[in-house]
């Protein structure tokens, strides 16, 4: 996996702001797998074993605050850092710190801030959490499944 910062899970129901979002995380490095709404991100968040997963508001299906609920009531996700990244204000969605979000990104933004916030995610989960320890210091349930052994062989398993 040489060269790859990490792997982002980006959900969005928007096309183009996902390919957006996706093309400047490639640019800095990230492996970028994305999804079109909080069900879909829950279908193949175990598959793709992301480092950070970031979530639009708004979407069809199950919402962004609900998937971030999801996320951190499932120990195989709930050390997860999550982001939001909506066109909704940071008071309109501030139900999403009670969910476990991690970070808030207005749209629109700035692509630079965007890696920032990714990047500051994506350090703070790896310095929390030693290789193979999950959230309660004991064996990480993604090692378990398969995410850590596929992390570390440098799986490129993409959906989309």
């Amino acid at each position: 996996m040489s060269g790859v910062s990490g792997r982002v899970l980006v959900v969005d129901d928007n096309k183009v702001i996902r390919q957006l979002i996706r093309v400047n995380l490639e640019l800095e490095g990230f492996e970028v797998v994305t999804a079109a709404d909080g069900a879909e991100c829950l279908d193949v968040v175990h598959q793709v074993c992301p480092d950070v997963v970031t979530l639009d508001v708004v979407m069809p299906r199950l919402d962004g605050i609900r998937t971030a609920e999801r996320l951190r009531a499932d120990p195989r996700t709930s050390h997860l850092p999550v982001a939001i990244i909506s066109a909704c204000g940071e008071h309109e969605v501030s139900g999403g710190v009670g969910s476990g979000v991690d970070a808030f990104l207005a749209k629109p933004f700035e692509p630079a801030e965007l890696v920032r916030v990714v990047r500051q995610l994506m350090h703070r989960e790896r310095r929390e959490r030693p290789e193979g320890a999950g959230p309660d210091g004991g064996e990480d349930p993604a090692a378990v499944d398969g995410c850590q052994e596929s992390r570390r062989a440098g799986s490129t398993n993409r959906p989309h």
